[in-house]
């Protein structure tokens, strides 16, 4: 990619790799530009591209009630989260993840995954979608749990159902995100929280579990928080809250929050019986700005330009042949 060339006593070689000397330490060099005649020349290019990302998967849905004096279903689980912006913190409270690099002229998959569907009339919610950047996959949120039953698994795990019987939630992945809430030993007809990205789990807690923060778009957005269920609220990070004799709120949309879950208080009636769905994933790349991206497909794609970088918020869509770099 460099087409930079040197002669070495008489022979003329290929530069592949260049780095400089600063201060007693030796640094790798990205990119290399002469001043010829007023004008900058890029004499030196790497093959790959730095990029700093945040990806996000859907936030899991909640479930609810079936049927007259029921107890709550379980609220839905925050979308996985992983970031590897130097000095924040990625999913499950984690270190940041390792550098990535990808290579120029190549294209590169993305995906930003759906929020999971709403568990309506007893159903158990549906997980969200994973969301993609190249080899970085995040997991989609787990549902909440129906009555009897336990939280769905994922980037964060589904609260448990309420009432009688014990129920747990549901698992979260290592590096993105916590178990849902539980309700063993059970207590009253309220379900578990939603698990999210920064909170660890509680036993009885109704409201869903907070995510994480992260700056990378250039200001400070939290993603991947809990649904409630019952009389539970949100979780920080989109998460919806529970719902009492009618239907919560679903979660934020590109937040990855996940969706309430709802029971019924009364004697009479039934509730509405509905559960939310949980929010969308988001896909955020930091990237020089000498480089150009372009975006295929069918994603929705923000340019932020931000002192010598682009930023790439991309909200919608899936693209195998998502996004390609060159210089």
């Amino acid at each position: 990619m460099s087409d930079t060339y040197i002669n070495d006593k008489g022979v003329v070689k290929e530069v592949l790799d260049l780095w400089t000397k600063d201060a007693g330490q030796w640094y790798q060099v990205q990119n290399a530009w002469l001043k010829d005649k007023g004008e900058w020349q890029l004499v030196f290019a790497q093959d790959t591209v730095s990029v700093e990302y945040l990806v996000v998967a859907g936030g899991g849905g909640g479930s609810s009630n079936n049927s007259g004096y029921d107890p709550a279903g379980g609220g839905g689980g925050g979308g996985g989260f992983r970031t590897n912006v130097p000095g924040s913190v990625s999913g499950r409270n984690s270190d940041p993840e390792s550098a990535l690099k990808l290579e120029v002229g190549i294209a590169h998959t993305i995906t930003v995954g759906g929020g999971g569907a709403a568990g309506n009339n007893g159903a158990r919610g549906g997980n969200g979608g994973s969301s993609r950047l190249a080899g970085v996959i995040s997991n989609g949120g787990g549902g909440g749990a129906p009555v009897g039953q336990s939280g769905s698994s994922g980037g964060c795990g589904g609260g448990a159902s309420g009432g009688g019987s014990a129920s747990n939630g549901g698992a979260g992945t290592v590096g993105q995100g916590y178990n849902g809430n539980s309700h063993n030993p059970p207590s009253g007809n309220g379900g578990g929280g939603g698990g999210g990205a920064g909170e660890a789990p509680a036993n009885l807690r109704q409201s869903g579990n907070d995510g994480l923060a992260s700056g990378i778009s250039g200001e400070t957005v939290y993603y991947s928080g809990g649904g409630g269920s019952y009389f539970g609220g949100g979780g920080l990070g989109g998460g919806g809250n529970g719902g009492v004799n009618g239907c919560g709120t679903s979660g934020e949309t590109n937040t990855g929050g996940g969706g309430g879950g709802s029971g019924n208080i009364a004697a009479t009636g039934g509730g509405q019986r509905c559960g939310r769905p949980g929010g969308s994933g988001i896909v955020i790349m930091k990237v020089p700005s000498f480089y150009t991206a372009t975006f295929s497909g069918s994603l929705t794609v923000e340019t932020i330009p931000s002192g010598g970088f682009n930023i790439y918020k991309i909200t919608g869509g899936s693209s195998a042949t998502g996004v390609t770099f060159t210089l």
